[in-house]
C-alpha cells in the first residue's frame, strides 16, 4: 500500500528530511501589511523572513490552508498518488488547520473515485487526520516516527493507532530570547497574561518564560534568568529526559536564527554527545516563519515524547 505523509509548514524538520521522505506541506501565509509571505519550509527564504520582517512581524495575520484548498490538493494529486495518506496539524488550539483538514477529508472522501478510475485506480482511498496538540518542533518528532513506521512496512492501522498514543505524550517547549515580541504578539491576539508590568520586571531582571505546549495547552512552566543560562538549563533537561529514555528516539529542536548559533550555545555538544550514546537521533531545523512570527527571532524550541513528567 503506498502510504503519504502530509503536514503544515509550522512542523520544524530540517528541509532534507522533507525532501527525502516526500513530506507534503500544507503552507501557512503570512500577511504583513499588503504583503503575503507563503512558508514552504524553504531555509533561505525563512531566514530573508527574519531578517527582513520580524520587526513588524507581531502585528502580522497568519493565514491556515483552507477547506477548498486543501481539498484541491488531495483531489488533484495525491488521491491517485497514494492509497492512504497521514494528515499530521499543529495544535487545533491554535489554528484552524486542523479543523480545515478534517472538513475537507470529509468531502474528499466523497468525491476521489472518479479521479482514481480515471487514472485506472480502482481500489479505495483512505485518509486521516491527526491533531498533535503541539507547537514548534513537537509536530516534527511525530512525522519522524510516522516515516519510520511507514518504511518499515506497518499498515495505516497500525501506524494511527501509534501516533494517536504517541499525541498525549508529546512535549514541545520554547524558550523566547526577546520578550518583546512574545509580548506584542500576545496584546494582538488579546491574550492578557503578558502584561506590561509582568513585561517590565521580567525585561529589568532578564527573565525569559520557557513555555510548554502539552495536550492542547501552552503556557510558562519555569521562569529562567537569562537567556545563555536558561538554554543550558534546558540542554540539561533533555540530557535527563535522554537518559530516563524516551518513548521515541527522537528529539526535535528548532531555532529562530542561523543554526551555527547552536554550537556556541553552552550545554548543546553536551547534549548531542548524550543523545549518540543513548541512540536517540536529533533533528535540528529553522524554526518555520509562523513561529517566529509568535514568539520573536533567536527563540530556542525543543520537543520529545516521554512519560508524563513535570520540567524539573
Amino acid at each position: 500500500m503506498r502510504i503519504g505523509l502530509v503536514v503544515d509548514s509550522a512542523c520544524d524538520l530540517p528541509p532534507e528530511f522533507y525532501r527525502d521522505n516526500n513530506l507534503v506541506i500544507l503552507p501557512i501565509t503570512i500577511r504583513l501589511a499588503n504583503r503575503h509571505h507563503v512558508d514552504r519550509r524553504d531555509p533561505g527564504a525563512t531566514l530573508d523572513f527574519y531578517r527582513r520582517h520580524l520587526t513588524e512581524a507581531a502585528q502580522g495575520e497568519t493565514e491556515a490552508f483552507s477547506v477548498e484548498q486543501i481539498k484541491q490538493l488531495f483531489l488533484d494529486k495525491l488521491v491517485v498518488d497514494y492509497d492512504f495518506v497521514i494528515v499530521l496539524i499543529l495544535a487545533s488550539s491554535r489554528s484552524p488547520m486542523f479543523d480545515n483538514a478534517t472538513r475537507a477529508s470529509l468531502e474528499v472522501l466523497s468525491e476521489y473515485k472518479p479521479r482514481r478510475l480515471k487514472a485506472g485506480l480502482s481500489t479505495p482511498f483512505a485518509m486521516r487526520v491527526i491533531d498533535t496538540q503541539n507547537l514548534f518542533a513537537a509536530p516534527g518528532v511525530l512525522t519522524v516516527e510516522a516515516v519510520r513506521m511507514i518504511k518499515s512496512g506497518l499498515p495505516p492501522s497500525k501506524i494511527r493507532e501509534r501516533l494517536e498514543a504517541l499525541v498525549p505524550q508529546l512535549y514541545g517547549y520554547m524558550l523566547p530570547q526577546d520578550l518583546g515580541q512574545l509580548r506584542s504578539r500576545a496584546a494582538k491576539k488579546g491574550d492578557r497574561s503578558v502584561g506590561w508590568i509582568k513585561y517590565a520586571v521580567a525585561s529589568t531582571l532578564d527573565i525569559k518564560p520557557l513555555v510548554r505546549g502539552f495536550r492542547n495547552e501552552t503556557g510558562p512552566v519555569a521562569n529562567l534568568r537569562h537567556f545563555k543560562d536558561g538554554v543550558e538549563r534546558c540542554f540539561d533537561y533533555m540530557i535527563r529526559k535522554i537518559g530516563d529514555g524516551l518513548l521515541t528516539p527522537t528529539l526535535c529542536l528548532s531555532y529562530a536564527g542561523e543554526l551555527g548559533d547552536l554550537d556556541r550555545m553552552p550545554g548543546y555538544q553536551k547534549m548531542r554527545a548524550a543523545a549518540k550514546t543513548a541512540g536517540v537521533e536529533v533533528f535540528v531545523s529553522l524554526m518555520s516563519m509562523t513561529g517566529a512570527v509568535n514568539v520573536g527571532e533567536g527563540s530556542l524550541a525543543f520537543a520529545f515524547c516521554a512519560d508524563t513528567h513535570e520540567f524539573e
